[in-house]
């Protein structure tokens, strides 16, 4: 649910509430990603929701990315579904 007050949620400077229902899935990834970065749930969201808002600029405009999941391993093509 959106914060429906005049302004609110637009432009940089001010703040929108949500409320979400997570699943297990996601609830346990957050709870991992709060631990394994120290940050705030608050944080960790935005930093997701800005990370997968990049990534999906880079496919829609009909770029790849890849992943490497340590330093001798081979790159793997992301695919996001």
């Amino acid at each position: 649910m959106t914060d429906d007050r005049p302004g609110a949620g637009r432009g940089h400077g001010s703040l929108e509430r949500v409320t979400v229902n997570l699943t297990p899935r996601s609830s346990k990834a957050l709870e991992q990603t709060v631990d394994l970065t120290g940050d705030s749930k608050t944080d960790t969201i935005n930093r997701a929701l800005q990370v997968y808002a990049f990534l999906e600029e880079i496919m829609q405009a009909g770029g790849s990315i890849y992943v490497r999941q340590s330093a001798d391993s081979e790159l793997e093509r992301l695919r996001i579904f």
